[in-house]
């Protein structure tokens, strides 16, 4: 419960980091490592994210030379994973794959975040029909079944990288912009953004100084579960033919080729799926981490 000015009347003054003499960083970080699986998925997202910047220094072998002498080939101590149905070797593929599956997702998280940031602060600091017109289309946009309307898109427009990512950050923002407004209603009736607007300072720099610095931890957590969201789609478009175009190699146009031989050679699908799998659990995993870590409410847990 909060009294005057926002302030926590029901947290225990001990339980806060000022009270410990702690720092603000040092502090989260404490309650963040108490999660051992928060804190596994975050060492496996950074050697992953690690690996994806390094790839085309560590990659053993070229991503796409395909050697047609040496096809299926199991794993030995010139291909660790083996190498695929065209000769190429799985881990410079998975690697490489890696670094255009995460830029995908990255990309449009980073796409996702900004509309639905501008989208959600506009409409929460303007009411009236403007906030009626953005929060309609919102919730229109959430009623339309995004992954068809992606696929409808990319089959008309073409299957091009920045396609990608524009069609997933164009389907992203949505609950995003709800959660901004939603953190920007909340913030309004505070006593410091009242004194800001009687001291005559302008909308938008209450909602870049003020309003939208409140909302930064929800928008954390939801671009670590935008991220994850962005990987699973792209993954599935390539699967399905409709994302990144080989030879470029992603995880999910990897498994388009290992499926015609699953049951021969199963490592093949094994790898990628088992790397979209680890990255999208690791970063829900993550955000619910951070979404604890990061709540008030939970300061003296």
């Amino acid at each position: 419960m909060s009294g005057p000015g926002g302030i926590d009347t029901e947290t225990p003054r001990a339980a806060l980091p000022e009270a410990r003499g702690e720092r603000g960083a040092e502090y989260l970080w404490r309650r963040f490592r108490r999660n051992r699986l928060a804190v596994a998925a975050l060492g496996y997202l950074i050697v992953v994210h690690l690996a994806a910047a390094l790839a085309p220094w560590i990659v053993p072998y070229e991503p796409e030379f395909i050697d047609l002498l040496n096809q299926m080939a199991p794993p030995s101590r010139e291909h660790l994973l083996g190498t695929d149905e065209s000769g190429r070797d799985v881990l410079s593929r998975l690697i490489a794959g890696g670094r255009t599956s995460l830029a995908v997702g990255l990309s449009a998280m980073v796409l996702a975040i900004s509309v639905g940031t501008a989208l959600g602060g506009i409409s929460g600091m303007a009411g009236g029909i403007v906030e009626a017109i953005i929060m309609r289309v919102t919730d229109g946009m959430l009623t339309v079944p995004t992954f068809f309307l992606a696929l409808l898109v990319l089959a008309v427009f073409g299957s091009s990288t920045v396609n990608v990512v524009l069609v997933i950050g164009a389907t992203g923002w949505m609950v995003v912009a709800r959660v901004v407004r939603a953190e920007v209603l909340r913030t309004l009736p505070q006593e410091f953004v009242v004194a800001s607007r009687a001291l005559g300072v302008g909308r938008t720099r209450i909602l870049l100084r003020h309003l939208l610095p409140q909302a930064l931890p929800s928008l954390i957590v939801a671009a670590t579960l935008g991220v994850a969201y962005a990987v699973l789609t792209e993954s599935a478009l390539s699967y399905l033919g409709l994302g990144v175009q080989p030879p470029t190699p992603t995880w999910g146009n990897m498994l388009t080729g290992a499926q015609h031989y699953v049951w021969k050679t199963p490592s093949l699908a094994l790898y990628p799926g088992a790397a979209i799998m680890l990255t999208v659990l690791s970063y829900n995993a993550l955000g619910d981490a951070l979404s604890d870590t990061l709540d008030p409410r939970h300061a003296g847990t």
